[in-house]
């Protein structure tokens, strides 16, 4: 704060706007900057700011230039903004003692923690309070331009200067402020990541827990699956048990019957010698008959066989004797011959 002395009407300037912020509508800001004890409580709290925050200030200022106290200075930082975060303050008699309650009031609806309920800057430009100071600054114009300069009390304020720089507490600095500040938004930045970090935790773990489930039915399916596999594998091996068997047996009749066969195949062999051997022994015998009956006399009259010889009467009768003995023993297959060399022979005697 400055005081102009080099005009009529001497008016405190404020000055040291280097950590000024540009508010844009509908953007929120956050931070947390100045001097401990001018801050408002939703600077402390880290809660976005607006206008508010410097109505707060000029409460604070105001409570510095009618008393020349802080309202909210402790002993240590920690207390300065536990006061400010609390409202801690009052209005001490030693200061207050000659301040008009409608000055106080102004101060304590600067200095509202609600900042919905703060004044806002139209509204303390139109406080009684501040109507009343300057219509009284207008009369006493008036009278200094017909006297004496008016001077400006600054004890108070003088004695808050003093106070303040000899008597605060080292720890109580804006560059440790500054230093609380970056710890604040450091801490702030850690809760948002445990924040995140909760969120994510939860996320995975739901996403663990729909995968156990998935797993828990896939394992399920599985283990069915696996039981039916099972199942059908002991059906066929079971069946192949039976092919194999039926295979062994099979391989079995297939032996017996080769065997079967090839006692067939010899006994027909057998039988084939033996035809061979009976059929040449009668071809024989046949041979030693014709030559027999061809050695016989030729009786004219014939015996009892009229318009017939008997040696004609004779083949045939060998012939039906020899075709019975056949078919009862061979089938009768070789006869045609035998037959043929019979009438042949019979034809030609």
């Amino acid at each position: 704060m400055l005081l102009d002395k080099n005009v009529a009407l001497p008016r405190i300037k404020l000055i040291d706007f280097g950590l000024a912020h540009t508010i844009e509508a509908g953007v929120e800001f956050k931070n947390i900057f100045g001097t401990p004890e001018f801050v408002a409580p939703e600077i402390v709290n880290y809660e976005p700011l607006g206008l508010e925050a410097d109505m707060w200030s000029i409460g604070v200022i105001t409570y510095i230039l009618l008393s020349g106290a802080s309202p909210f200075l402790g002993e240590t930082k920690q207390d300065t903004l536990w006061n400010i975060s609390a409202v801690n303050y009052e209005f001490d008699e030693e200061f207050f003692g000659h301040t008009s309650d409608l000055a106080k009031k102004f101060i304590s609806q600067l200095l509202e923690k609600d900042k919905m309920k703060r004044l806002r800057i139209q509204d303390a430009l139109s406080h009684p309070w501040i109507k009343s100071n300057e219509l009284r600054e207008e009369n006493k114009a008036q009278e200094l331009k017909k006297g004496e300069r008016r001077q400006l009390k600054t004890k108070r304020l003088r004695e808050y200067t003093i106070k303040s720089h000899s008597s605060m507490p080292p720890n109580n600095t804006y560059v440790n402020f500054e230093r609380f500040a970056q710890v604040v938004e450091d801490i702030d930045q850690m809760e948002n990541s445990f924040s995140c970090l909760a969120a994510a935790h939860d996320s995975l773990q739901e996403d663990i827990d729909a995968l156990v489930s998935i797993y828990n039915e896939k394992e399920a399916w599985y283990k069915e699956e696996s039981e039916a596999v099972r199942h059908e594998l002991s059906q066929i091996r079971y069946e192949f048990r039976k092919v194999e068997a039926s295979k062994r047996s099979l391989q079995d009749d297939m032996q017996g019957f080769s065997c079967s066969l090839a006692a067939v195949g010899e006994r027909f062999q057998e039988r084939q010698g033996h035809f061979d051997a009976l059929r040449l022994e009668l071809s024989n015998e046949l041979k030693w008959v014709q030559e027999v009956v061809g050695s016989l006399p030729v009786d004219g009259g014939g015996g009892g066989y009229p318009n017939c010889s008997f040696t004609t009467v004779f083949n045939n009768d060998v012939n039906e004797a020899l075709k019975e003995l056949l078919n009862r023993s061979c089938g009768g297959e070789l006869l045609s011959g035998i037959n043929l060399d019979f009438t042949e022979t019979g034809q030609q005697r």
